[in-house]
């Protein structure tokens, strides 16, 4: 197996069993960032593990966290961590959130991407070149190539700037559901959904993401139709699909 997938998959190996026993627990801490979202004392204890882990196993390489921010030499191979996408799910006690690991070379191109959803049960994961699997089982986007039998995953209707571009999608499509967060992408990585939303994401939510979707056969850009993961919006298809939802909800 590349040996950094193998590392990345470690390291969620060590972040599962600290989110598993964690959640739902009565003695959680939640406490609220300066931009008024919800941060657990899971969040942090995930991210400063695998922090430390990395910097025994590939010191050369720099860090970037939600929680904890850059560190390392500039210029370098980064590893990119979201100790708990869907923190709001977590603290709620709904079971759709995963961490988060990625990681990109010296130009920011990603390598590796890993996601995993203990209470799920799921965990997906790509290396570039390599392909992309969930479960260990090969995924492949779906052979969808009409919108109108196409299934749309997104995140809260409020999380859009204006919900116009959102709403003539949907009128567009044969199905939406918001299951939002990592989900929805990986969903279309796995052939179950044509077109994954989010319209204000940070890099941290996406890196990983990229990697598994593009490996998968799809397609992954921010809105405006850059393929990157630090866009600030992510718009994920079957491929087939993207030119034509880009124009949607890019029509004003």
């Amino acid at each position: 197996m590349n040996p950094d997938l193998q590392l990345a998959l470690e390291l969620a190996d060590l972040a599962d069993g600290i989110t598993r026993a964690a959640f739902r627990s009565q003695d959680l801490v939640v406490s609220t960032k300066p931009d008024l979202t919800p941060v657990t004392d899971a969040d942090k204890k995930v991210e400063e593990v695998l922090r430390a882990r990395l910097a025994g196993a590939c010191p050369a390489d720099a860090v970037l966290g939600e929680e904890f921010g850059s560190s390392g030499p500039a210029g370098a191979r980064r590893w990119i961590i979201d100790p708990i996408d869907g923190t709001k799910n977590f603290v709620r006690g709904i079971p759709v959130w995963a961490t988060l690991i990625a990681l990109h070379d010296e130009e920011g191109k990603g390598l590796v991407g890993v996601a995993s959803a203990p209470v799920l049960g799921r965990r997906w994961w790509a290396a570039r070149g390599e392909g992309a699997f969930a479960d260990g089982q090969p995924i492949h986007v779906s052979g969808v190539r009409r919108l109108e039998d196409a299934q749309v995953s997104y995140s809260s209707i409020s999380g859009w700037p204006s919900p116009e571009p959102l709403l003539a999608l949907a009128g567009r499509v044969w199905r939406t559901r918001a299951f939002g967060d990592f989900w929805s992408h990986l969903l279309v990585a796995e052939g179950a959904a044509e077109v994954g939303l989010d319209p204000i994401v940070s890099l941290w939510d996406l890196a990983a993401l990229q990697v598994i979707v593009e490996e998968s056969g799809g397609r992954f850009t921010d809105l405006a139709g850059a393929a990157r993961a630090d866009g600030g919006s992510a718009v994920t298809t079957n491929g087939t699909l993207h030119d034509e939802v880009l124009a949607i909800l890019n029509r004003t």
